[in-house]
């Protein structure tokens, strides 16, 4: 009888080596004992043994925090360490601290039986024995040879799921870890780039304490030479805000003068002081040698055996460890809590052509998640909050809109758990602002609203680089103009101002009745990187989009769906989202607010778009839904967006504009409404393709023409197929009821 599936998932998550080596002691006493429950001592004893035991054979073992020797643990520090792998197999396992008893629940033991308890056991076993010989396999002297000798060819393979990338961010970190002295208060990350290969790939262990980040603090890094002629062991400072602050050349003359102070304060023992390290001729490089406080130097070909990197490494960490403790250790001394203080991260952006790479990182992600949405969907989502911070996504309920959004933000690193990605259900009864942003309270007291709580964590210096995403979860309950007005009309103040995107305040002084208030809230604005979307379904107990809420988003439509959609078995990919948490926020913050910002450069384009709009107006004036510069302006900064990064080509790109951001505008019954949308039809199916639009003759009975899309089939040779195809489904509603909108076909 084959093991249950309850059991053979157990360790498809592993807590190090302790889940296999409790349920082994657990099988164990089971049979010595010949009962259901047994002596949770002697289980925590037989625990216990297992790992002296391996010590004393001279295996590497998984350690008791804060020791190195199994026999040095104190019976407290055994308790929380078995809690842990007790809490993660709690579906199987009952702890009756009562009785001081431990065993299987008892419908799980008795489906066991003594047959399916030897199976377990076998697993566990296997599962050990496989995690034990990675322990002993790990040889950093190896990976840092082969990282040297395959890296430069590396860069000519694909980037995406290449085992080199793989190595740094998964593999090393975890090996890593094991050592005794690298424990939970360090984050060990490493990186070969985001999107394209770095010319610098680098390993880090960075001291939570002071800092989870190589763009500011201290902390220890192994930095490959751009030729991977050597790798450096390197005590390191970050670069990102004295450049920022000082420019390049005084901020490189700051970190000197600080590198100066922290050799004032470290022994780093073994380790060169000079300025000798050579990583790369020029670019990010530079700042990494100039930054390096201490370093050892390893040739390709000569690394230093495991005993001696390993020592080197345990040295430079205690060093480390001691200048955590002493500088978040309260003190006088006002220069010391400066350098330690968290600055802002500075956000640098992206090279145009690695944005591409990164969209099919988000969609992969995506698809593992086992949802598929059509194609160019995901570009599309991503140039219209490129183009404005503010999206809808509407369409007939159950068909991932929300989803989309979470699954996107979650891809770039955003996740409810770390405050990142907020979801704001509305509720019908919003009549004003202070459902979103906050109140004054009757004791004077400013109560923030959701809104404001996520805008006020998002402009904290530490969080001004990382993406923050609110969807507001069925928009349309409430009527957006009032509910969303404040939002509506700050969004049209943005304004450069010191490198940044500014807006207005949101919240009035009248409501920040104390001088903490002020403080926390004064002067609050949308922060530029905050990314606002609304999903709308559209139905009899919804409230209808006014042209103001349209002109200031893109509407991307979720109503033609593909039901012969099945998950599929996925390819082993990189783990895109997770090396996607390192990209900042101007991944996705607008680069241009006026259209005087990009002319210059995409002058040609933005001539031809104006071009098409100009006929579309002149269509659209009839029925008084004809757009003004707010509109022609992020219509062409979506295509030019996409022109930069080489997205789709220029006909489907206005095709998505078409109608997202013009077709919302019609509705009417009148016979002039009619006549737009045939109009527009014409424009939409070009001169490549055998249908005709003659206006006049299908005036009185347009169903020649909409009838070419029943069934979801699409004509060929159509220029702007979406519009078309939404068009046809416009032009049948209003011959069936007499009314049409772009809403409700």
């Amino acid at each position: 009888m084959p093991l249950p599936e309850t059991f053979t998932q157990i360790f498809k998550r592993k807590q190090k080596s302790y889940m296999m080596v409790l349920i082994l002691s657990l099988i164990e006493e089971l049979r010595a004992s010949k009962r259901e429950r047994v002596s949770y001592d002697r289980v925590k004893k037989r625990f216990l043994n297992y790992f002296i035991a391996e010590q004393e054979k001279g295996n590497r073992v998984d350690l008791p925090q804060g020791k190195k020797l199994w026999r040095e643990a104190s019976n407290s520090r055994l308790k929380d360490m078995i809690n842990s792998p007790v809490k993660a197999l709690s579906d199987i396992l009952f702890v009756d601290l009562k009785d001081n008893t431990i065993g299987f629940h008892t419908q799980l033991y008795r489906q066991l039986g003594e047959e399916g308890l030897s199976q377990l056991e076998r697993l566990a076993g296997e599962e050990l024995q496989s995690y034990n010989a990675a322990l002993q396999r790990f040889s950093l002297q190896s990976y840092l040879e082969k990282i040297l000798a395959e890296y430069t060819s590396a860069k000519m393979e694909g980037f995406a799921g290449h085992s080199l990338g793989t190595l740094f961010r998964q593999t090393l970190p975890s090996e890593l870890k094991v050592l005794p002295f690298i424990d939970e208060q360090y984050k060990v990350q490493g990186s070969v780039g985001q999107g394209n290969w770095a010319t610098v790939p680098w390993l880090a262990i960075l001291d939570k304490r002071i800092t989870e980040t190589t763009q500011h603090g201290e902390y220890v890094v192994y930095l490959f030479a751009e030729d991977m002629s050597a790798v450096y062991l390197t005590f390191n400072q970050g670069v990102t805000k004295p450049i920022q602050e000082k420019g390049r050349r005084d901020g490189y003359a700051y970190l000197r003068d600080r590198k100066e102070a922290l050799l004032d304060l470290l022994a780093l023992t073994n380790m060169n002081k000079d300025e000798n390290i050579r990583l790369v001729d020029s670019g990010l490089g530079q700042d990494y040698q100039v930054s390096t406080v201490a370093y050892i130097k390893y040739e390709r070909g000569n690394v230093p055996n495991d005993e001696q990197l390993i020592q080197d490494l345990e040295n430079v960490i205690e060093d480390y460890r001691l200048y955590v403790e002493s500088a978040i250790a309260p003190s006088d001394d006002e220069t010391i809590d400066e350098e330690v203080e968290l600055l802002p991260q500075q956000a640098e952006p992206l090279k145009d052509e690695e944005v591409k790479s990164i969209l099919h990182h988000i969609q992969s992600h995506i698809r593992r998640q086992g949802f598929f949405f059509p194609e160019h969907l995901i570009e599309n989502f991503y140039l219209s909050l490129k183009a404005k911070p503010f999206v809808i996504l509407a369409g007939i309920s159950g068909t991932g809109k929300t989803r989309l959004v979470k699954l996107f933000a979650e891809a770039l690193g955003a996740t409810r758990d770390n405050g990142q990605f907020t979801l704001i259900p509305v509720r019908p009864d919003w009549s004003d602002p202070a459902d979103l942003l906050g109140y004054k309270d009757l004791a004077g007291r400013f109560q923030p609203g959701p809104v404001t709580q996520v805008f006020v964590e998002a402009r904290q210096p530490e969080n001004r680089h990382k993406p923050y995403f609110i969807c507001l979860d069925e928009m349309n309950l409430a009527r957006v103009e009032h509910y969303f007005s404040d939002l509506l009309s700050v969004l049209e103040t943005q304004e450069w101002r010191e490198g940044e995107i500014r807006t207005q305040a949101l919240i009035s002084s009248a409501l920040l009745g104390t001088p903490e208030d002020e403080l926390k809230y004064g002067g609050l604005g949308i922060p530029e990187n905050v990314f606002l979307i609304g999903t709308v379904n559209m139905d009899e107990t919804t409230h209808p989009f006014s042209k103001k809420v349209l002109d200031r988003a893109s509407t991307l439509e979720f109503n033609y769906i593909n039901l012969q959609q099945y998950p599929q078995a996925m390819t082993q990919e990189a783990d895109g989202a997770t090396e996607l948490a390192e990209l900042n926020h101007l991944f996705l913050r607008s680069d241009y607010l006026s259209l005087a910002d990009a002319y210059e450069p995409y002058q040609e384009l933005v001539v031809r778009t104006t071009g098409r709009l100009v006929r579309i107006n002149a269509l659209l004036e009839d029925i008084h839904a004809h757009v003004g510069f707010r509109v022609r302006d992020a219509v062409c900064f979506y295509m030019i967006y996409n022109e930069r990064y080489g997205l789709m080509d220029e006909e489907e790109a206005f095709d998505w504009q078409l109608l997202q951001k013009l077709l919302p505008r019609i509705q009417g019954s009148h016979s002039s409404v009619r006549r737009v949308l045939l109009g527009l039809m014409k424009e939409a199916i070009g001169n490549g393709t055998g249908l005709a639009v003659n206006i006049e003759s299908l005036m009185e009975d347009a169903s020649p023409l909409y009838t070419k899309w029943s069934g979801g089939q699409m004509p060929p040779g159509v220029k702007h197929p979406q519009s078309a195809r939404k068009m046809a489904y416009m032009l049948r509603r209003l011959e069936e009821d007499g009314f049409t909108s772009y809403w409700l076909s």
